[in-house]
């Protein structure tokens, strides 16, 4: 009699051994029937349409991105010097004057009397000076006598250097070139030392202060290339260099502050705005391929290129990226110019599958734009 050894469900082992042994043959037909019928439609299959992209040597450098407030390149609070009332006004809001430029002028009628005065009085011991010097030429005058006219001289023309100055107090100059601010008084006003007239800003070259964390320390230095963007002005950005980093870090931020140049030749900057800024270290020329190109996985980073040699045939291939930038990557090693990856339909491909190519991304269009110019408007995906 034969022992049946029983498994948890009742089943006896051996009754299975042998339905399976009868039963092998009839399996491995029918799997080989599904294979060769699952390679027959496979070989039927046309190859599926991708888009592709060339890897090309592009102009590439890493990125630093910071927040930054402009700064006029120069930049003044017009004030006034003396107790004075304002008799004259000649500059706008917002007016461009040039340097040097009569702004405000004070009640000076004093003043020009004393002016008037002093020149007078100059012009007297001159005279008296010039007439002693002859005399003692002659020896008819004595040397200490010479010596009183030219103090009396020198001391007139002291006070009238003093009241010309007085008069130029009592005239606001403009100190530069630049843009005016809003006016802050009116003719007739009486101002006191320290009161605001205007403010003045030379904008044709705008100063960009931000900060970075100090382990970038090594990497910001002059002449780094930065360019900046405003909301306030969406599309359009503005370049610039790094002028001059401060010598000392923050001991609570830990962070440096930076200066740098934007030139601003239509004056659409003003100071006090809020820029993004971008600096550009280590610039280099480069491969870069699409973004979309990348497969990850794990931590490798798969490309799919097309051997058009051997009629389209789809090659997986593992690559070495660099740093990102919106849209592109730089790739270190696995590809080499001018081959072509597949940057849209990669789900659809096979290593060694063949494939057509529907489209070539050069990067002058978008996505949407290629799409709509295929044949039938069929997307790749």
């Amino acid at each position: 009699m034969i022992n049946h050894i029983m498994d948890l469900t009742g089943n006896s082992i051996l009754w299975r051994n042998m339905i399976a042994s009868c039963c092998k043959p009839r399996l491995l037909l029918l799997v080989g029937l599904a294979s060769l019928a699952g390679w027959t439609q496979a070989a039927d299959r046309p190859a599926p349409g991708v888009i592709v992209s060339e890897v090309r040597v592009n102009h590439f450098a890493d990125r630093m991105e910071a927040l930054g407030t402009l700064m006029a390149n120069e930049s003044v609070e017009l004030t006034a010097t003396v107790s004075e009332t304002v008799s004259a006004i000649h500059f706008d809001d917002g007016e461009r004057v040039e340097q040097g430029q009569v702004l405000v002028e004070m009640t000076s009628r004093e003043e020009h009397a004393q002016l008037e005065e002093a020149r007078a009085t100059v012009n007297e011991a001159k005279r008296q000076y010039q007439r002693i010097k002859s005399l003692e030429a002659q020896g008819t005058a004595a040397k200490s006598l010479l010596d009183q006219r030219q103090r009396e001289w020198e001391t007139a023309r002291a006070r009238l250097a003093a009241i010309e100055s007085r008069l130029a107090d009592r005239l606001i100059k403009a100190p530069f070139s630049g843009v005016l601010g809003l006016r802050d008084l009116s003719v007739g006003a009486l101002v006191q030392p320290g009161d605001l007239i205007t403010t003045l800003d030379d904008d044709s070259v705008m100063k960009l202060e931000f900060q970075v964390p100090g382990t970038y320390l090594d990497a910001v230095r002059p002449d780094l290339e930065v360019i900046a963007t405003a909301r306030g002005f969406p599309g359009k950005s503005f370049e610039g260099s790094v002028k001059s980093v401060n010598s000392r870090i923050d001991p609570i931020t830990r962070s440096i502050r930076v200066r740098a140049i934007l030139p601003n030749p239509k004056r659409i900057l003003k100071p006090g705005m809020l820029m993004q800024v971008v600096l550009l270290n280590n610039p280099r020329e480069t491969l870069v391929i699409p973004e979309e190109a990348l497969i990850p996985q794990g931590t490798r980073q798969i490309v799919y290129t097309v051997d058009t040699t051997d009629g389209n045939k789809a090659m997986k291939r593992e690559i070495r990226i660099g740093s990102r930038r919106p849209g592109e990557v730089e790739v270190l090693e696995g590809l080499q110019a001018g081959e072509q990856v597949i940057s849209h339909g990669t789900l659809k491909v096979r290593p060694g599958q063949q494939v057509t190519i529907s489209a070539v991304d050069d990067g002058t269009q978008s996505l949407a734009e290629i799409l709509r110019s295929l044949p039938g408007n069929s997307k790749a995906k």
